[in-house]
């Protein structure tokens, strides 16, 4: 691999390594600091490897170099040093000069502190949109510009919004470490819900041009397989929300033509399934199903498990709608009872479905405008068209809309 792909390559899984352990060392309210250190390290490497090659171990340079540059930032840095000398083990001579810091790059301590730090960026304080774009930046490397692309603003608004978000915890005086196990349970749930998030703007989202992005996907998956390999976070929800993320990411490659065109779940070539990612997705689910409790992930995992099998069996149909029947118990949301209701076409009919359609009265969802287009195709094309129409008007990413419009285009010659 050569310099050109590698750093960014080791940037996306080291630079978060590198955060967790000196902020562990430093104090959270130095986190801007690990970070400047940080990607100063990279920016060392990309101006030596592409002269002196890349080394042989070029994880081990890169933390190497991190080490010397954090321990020359506290030795020329009185203020620095004399604000943190409470969390550094100098020894017996708190005055030397000199001080070598206990930066404990190993994979265990790494992996610990990335975990110490995923319950930090959840912490509770902080606006579920800052938590995801600290996740973003701290935990999956991403830039300030990646960042405010993904959520269609601009670089400003994001370091303002990262900047409010570390205020907040320095207020707060979070520390990196794992919380009490009376509270494990509780700030868990924060967790998961930011991974979810996360996966979710990855795999439909309406603030980028792009409306799959794998790379959050991805991300999300692989912070959740942190919690999973520790046994404090290894719990019910957790392996129920990798069973969902393994089952939907499978469908990925069939969800978009080659033009970009988003393709409905009944159009989809089953060929392009990931079933490496199914048969895990469903290990995952036997995994959760042994806790003896039901929960909204569970439920979840169960109809996208029900997603990849490629049949329009009754069995299938009755299954999803049964757990969509479930998961209103604990998720009795509009959107849940919009997903339900293509379950309920399957088994009772198109009709049946209208009929609590218009209970839903969804009228700014362009979903919902999508869903009765696609029930009223057979039974009143003109009904059917206006509701297609509905959704462009009601659709907020551009790319969908002119999706939508082919649509419109393709039903308007077909009545000609």
């Amino acid at each position: 691999m050569n310099t050109e792909a590698i750093i960014p390559h080791l940037f996306r899984t080291e630079y978060s390594k590198i955060v967790a352990v000196l902020t562990k060392v430093f104090g959270i309210e130095y986190l801007t600091v690990a970070e400047d250190l940080t990607s100063e390290t990279f920016l060392a490497a990309s101006e030596i490897w592409p002269y002196k090659g890349v080394p042989d171990n070029p994880q081990g340079w890169l933390h190497t170099v991190a080490r010397n540059k954090a321990n020359n930032y506290f030795n020329r840095n009185k203020i620095f040093r004399d604000k943190i000398r409470h969390h550094i083990n100098q020894g017996d001579n708190p005055n030397d000069s000199q001080v070598e810091l206990d930066i404990d790059l190993t994979e265990e301590n790494i992996e610990d502190s990335q975990l110490q730090m995923m319950f930090v960026i959840c912490h509770p304080s902080i606006p579920v949109n800052s938590q995801i774009a600290l996740a973003l930046r701290v935990l999956c490397g991403f830039g300030i510009e990646e960042i405010a692309n993904a959520f269609l603003t601009n670089k400003e608004t994001i370091n303002k919004r990262l900047q409010r978000a570390k205020d907040k915890l320095r207020a707060e005086s979070v520390q990196l470490v794992m919380p009490d196990e009376n509270q494990i349970q509780s700030r868990l749930n924060t967790v998961l819900h930011t991974l979810y998030l996360l996966f979710s703007e990855g795999y439909y989202s309406e603030s980028n041009v792009a409306l799959i992005r794998k790379e959050l996907c991805f991300e999300a998956m692989h912070l959740c397989y942190f919690l999973i390999k520790n046994q404090l976070t290894n719990r019910h929800e957790t392996t129920s929300l990798m069973a969902l993320m393994c089952f939907q990411a499978s469908r990925l490659d069939a969800r978009l033509s080659g033009s970009g065109e988003l393709i409905v779940y009944a159009n989809q070539d089953s060929k392009l399934w990931d079933q490496e990612l199914i048969e895990k997705g469903f290990l995952y689910l036997q995994q959760a199903s042994k806790w003896e409790v039901l929960s909204k992930y569970y439920l979840e995992a169960s109809i996208a498990y029900w997603h990849t099998v490629k049949t329009e069996s009754i069995e299938k149909w009755s299954s999803i709608l049964h757990l969509y029947d479930q998961l209103l118990k604990f998720d009795n949301t509009p959107i849940t009872a919009l997903n339900r209701l293509y379950a309920l076409s399957k088994i009772y009919g198109k009709e049946k479905a209208l009929e609590e359609a218009e209970w839903l009265a969804l009228h700014e969802n362009h979903f919902y405008h999508l869903l009765l287009s696609e029930l009223y195709s057979e039974i009143d094309p003109k009904k059917s068209m206006e509701a297609l129409k509905m959704a462009f008007d009601t659709c907020k990413s551009e790319t969908e809309r002119s999706f939508i419009q082919k649509r419109i285009t393709q039903k308007e010659h077909l009545q000609m």
